[in-house]
This record gives C-alpha cells, structure tokens and sequence, in this order.
C-alpha cells in the first residue's frame, strides 16, 4: 500500500520508519526543499494548496494523511475527492482553530478553561473584564510551541495585546492554576474500535516540549479516556489523536487536540506494543490495531537546537536515540531520546544523564 504524507517532517520521517516493515510506500508532499522525511520516500516539492501537485499526490498513493493541523482543510476536503484522507477535513478544520475546538469540548460537556472570541482589541477588553487577569491570548490559527500567544497578568499587558499578534482572530483563556499538564494518545479504527496509550505527564519550556514520562496507572486514565471517546466519535475519526489537558483539582480540563501522531508519543516507539505511528498507519489502511500496552517505564526527552554527541547518548543504558536528520537550528526540534526501563527509579536517574548531555 503507498501513503501519501501532506508535511515531510519528522513526524512524517517516523511514519515511513513504522510503515517501511509492513510493506507500505510513502510519498511526501512538502514545500521544503530539505524535507528531513524525504530520504524515506518520493517527495513532491510544492505548496499545499497546489491543486496539480495535490492531484500527483492522491493519483500516486491509496490513502492520505497528514503531519501537522497548519494544513488548510480546504487542501484536505480537495484531495478527499479522489482519495481517502485519514482524518477527515471535519476533524481538521475543528482542530486547527481554537474557538471551533473550544466551542466542541463546551458542547461535548468537555470541562474546559473559560474562553472568549477575540475579532478586535474592544473585544479582547470586555473578554479581560469578564474572565479577569491573569489569562492568555493566542491566535485562532497556527499556534504551536508556545507562537501565537500572550500571557496577560496585568492591565498592561491588555492595551494593543491584539496588535501584537497581528490583529488576527484570537481567543482568549481564562488562566487554569494547574497541578500538572498531561496528554492521552488514542488511536481510532476505520470500523471504529478504540484504543489508548497511557496518560503522559509532559514539562515544558520556553513553550516547547521537554520531557514526557507514561504513567503507571494514573488516577484519572478513565476520565481521559472518556473525554477523548466523545471527540473521536463526535468527528468520526480515523487514526491517532493527541489530546492535551490540565490537571485541576483532581480533575481534567481540556486544552486543545491534535489530530495526528504527536510529540508525547514519541516514547512509544521503544516503550510499547505498538507505536503511535505504526498504530496510526494500521487505523488509515484499514488494518487490525496494535495493543498499546506497555513494555516498561517509558520517558522521552526532546533535543532542542542540536541533538548532543551521539556516542554519548547511546552510551547511557536503555537509551534510544533518534536524529531527524535536520539541520541544527536555536528552538528547533532536532531528535529526541527515548528511555525504557524496568522501573520509574531507574528511569528517571537516566532521564537525569539525558538531561545532563542535554545542557552540555
């Protein structure tokens, strides 16, 4: 079978990996010249919304996905007429917007931050005199790894905050005083069946993922598990979907999706049954899913800028080391290493000599 990928990123570059041993193909449609993903397949240089090269792509391949949500879902619903396209335009049209995502979680019953639609700076002062400070202010659109938003905390930071980030669509969230961030990898069949990985415990910084630890039974698994099984079957989706909460008061309030294998999965290469990515190519080609149970303690660490020494990451015990083969770039994911261990003591004092190589 050949999968058409719309983005040759690293997250495309994992999927060609997953997929190569079960016999799939894959073509690439990307605009980048130096698409890291494109050693793995066929790469059609051109934008995405380029109607000839998106014909190419569907006449190339049986099926379709993609690798990121800044995709216009126009480009989705286009190729959707002559191909499958795993998820569907619905789901990524909801997605990519915040206030269509936030607008589904409140119809869903989905606990959720408060939030506002922001068209305009007035709006954004009677949305602050509503919600109150602090709060944040983040683009509609094209937001992801910390871009697109404002942490407001005081009047000040309210005046011309809407001409600061392009007098664009905006939302703004009222501040949750979270405990924890956490994330829930599932996976949804063509047919509908469902599975989850375990709930992740994710830390940021600078607005960018840094470490992602699997849980042991977490307390609120079947919480998630709920939330998330009302948005999968909501939009009908087919393949995996990430979806990121707070931890508040002993309870989950959601923070956005994502509809696609995501950064907090990346552990499940080494530390599960079956990958996020290899589940994801299993649910678009119709395939049986794989089980997501787990093969240990499982952690990921992302390599941010520059991936350090290879000799030394792989000489830390139980340490796996991916390069996306992209060049080395100040706040640009470049690799990430993922750990599994027998238990969460050794882990996280491997997690330590990661963390170590990490700073140099």
């Amino acid at each position: 079978m050949k999968i058409g990928v719309i983005g040759g990123g690293q997250l495309g570059r994992m999927l060609a990996l997953a997929g190569t041993p079960l016999g799939q193909q894959f073509v690439f449609l990307d605009p980048a010249p130096d698409a890291c993903a494109q050693a793995l397949g066929k790469h059609i240089l051109a934008d995405y919304n380029d109607q000839a090269a998106l014909r190419q792509l569907a006449e190339d391949v049986d099926v379709v996905t993609f690798e990121f949500e800044s995709v216009p879902a126009e480009t989705v619903a286009f190729l959707a007429q002559f191909v499958p396209v795993y998820p569907n335009a619905e789901a990524l049209r909801i997605a990519r917007d915040r206030w269509f995502e936030k607008s589904m979680f409140r119809d869903l019953g989905i606990p959720t931050p408060e939030f506002a639609d922001i068209q305009s700076q007035s709006d954004l002062d009677a949305a602050v005199a509503a919600i109150g400070l602090p709060a944040v202010m983040k683009t509609r659109t094209l937001g992801y790894d910390g871009k697109g938003q404002k942490v407001l905390r005081a009047p000040e930071d309210v005046a011309g905050a809407f001409a600061e980030l392009g007098s664009v669509p905006c939302i703004l969230e009222g501040f949750v005083p979270f405990t924890g961030e956490v994330s829930l990898i599932a996976v949804r069949a063509r047919d509908g069946e469902t599975r989850f990985y375990p709930l992740v415990h994710n830390t940021h910084e600078n607005g960018i993922l840094k470490l992602s630890i699997a849980s042991t039974a977490h307390p609120l698994q079947a919480q998630a598990e709920a939330y998330v099984s009302k948005v999968l079957s909501n939009l009908e989706y087919v393949g995996v979907m990430a979806f990121e909460f707070f931890e508040v008061d002993g309870g989950l309030k959601a923070n956005e999706i994502a509809p696609r294998v995501h950064n907090s999965g990346h552990w499940t290469i080494e530390g599960s049954e079956c990958s996020q990515f290899e589940n994801h190519l299993r649910a678009i080609a119709g395939l049986p899913l794989g089980s997501t149970a787990t093969l240990g303690e499982a952690a990921m660490l992302n390599f941010i800028g520059e991936v350090p020494d290879a000799n030394q990451v792989t000489a830390i015990a139980q340490c796996h080391l991916h390069h996306y083969g992209k060049a080395f770039k100040a706040g640009r994911k470049v690799g990430h290493a993922t750990l599994r261990c027998a238990d969460m003591a050794t882990l996280k004092g491997r997690i330590a000599e990661v963390e170590a190589l990490i700073k140099g």
